[in-house]
């Protein structure tokens, strides 16, 4: 599917999380025909010599290996183990990838937290997609497949050429899970319909705007990828709930990241932000 063959990177730490972080990024990679990085990044610390980090980086890596060739045989990963902060490493190493994947909370978050400080960090500057896998959830079915137990992709997208990056992700993903449906979120308001040049007052009307925009925005890529199923749902108001929502049963849900804000802290916009906090099946997060 990826024509560049860049790793999928999957970081782990020990953690419940990364453990099924890293079962969803094996069986991702061998879904795409891509290598696998597993990464844990040990922390600047002065509580541990080097020699012990280094020891426990070992033998976490090769219990990580061994269950990759559970989760994927055909998959010969390899292991890095830098000396850095969690989230500076992996958006370093973001750059040289097709997909980072991360657990949802790592060892050191609090359990009431629904996201880990690392996960949102890495999601909100890294080059390359990430994906923050949400725990608790089976993601394979009776007979071990999980486009069995989850069909859909779900991506929610501004009806603009902003969201070019997340439907060609989205797109992808689809299609590379046989009978997989593609599910395209649009929230739009009568403002917005406004702003756009659309209908002001009718709201039926503007509501048959944002689908043809929908329709508008995907044509090439319907042509391109003639084998995933499209449903287009234009949302009345915001598509947070919607997205939320869908998140429980979809394969992955899809979402976009502005690019150039990263240096000055502006992190993800409120319906990405809220979208990826609350989702309860694995997210993805595309710089656009």
């Amino acid at each position: 599917m990826t024509s560049d063959g860049l790793p999928v990177i999957a970081a782990v730490d020990g953690s419940t999380h990364s453990g099924d972080a890293l079962d969803w990024a094996a069986r991702e990679a061998a879904r795409r025909g891509l290598p696998l990085l597993i990464v844990h990044v040990r922390l600047l610390t002065r509580r541990k010599d080097q020699e012990a980090q280094e020891r426990e980086a070992e033998e976490l890596l090769a219990q990580s290996v061994r269950r990759v060739h559970r989760t994927a045989p055909g998959l010969r990963p390899t292991t890095l183990a830098p000396l850095d902060f969690p989230s500076a490493a992996l958006v370093s190493l973001s750059r040289d990838a097709s997909l980072v994947v991360v657990g949802s909370r790592g060892l050191g978050g609090f359990r009431s937290l629904m996201l880990g400080s690392n996960s949102l960090a890495t999601a909100s500057m890294a080059a390359c997609p990430v994906v923050v896998v949400h725990g608790g959830r089976r993601d394979e079915g009776p007979e071990g497949s999980a486009a069995e137990a989850f069909p859909d992709v779900v991506a929610g997208v501004a009806a603009d050429e902003s969201s070019e990056g997340v439907l060609e992700f989205a797109f992808e993903t689809a299609a590379a899970r046989p009978g997989a449906r593609l599910r395209i979120v649009h929230g739009w308001t009568m403002f917005s319909s406004m702003l756009s040049g659309g209908p002001v007052f009718d709201r039926e009307a503007a509501a048959d705007a944002a689908e043809r925009s929908l329709a508008e925005l995907t044509a090439g890529r319907r042509e391109k990828y003639p084998q995933v199923e499209v449903a287009m749902e234009p949302v009345n108001g915001s598509a947070t709930r919607t997205l939320v929502t869908a998140s429980a049963t979809a394969a992955l849900t899809v979402i976009g990241r502005r690019k150039g804000g990263e240096a000055l802290g502006l992190g993800l916009a409120p319906v990405a932000q809220t979208t990826l906090t609350h989702a309860l099946g694995p997210v993805a997060v595309v710089p656009c």
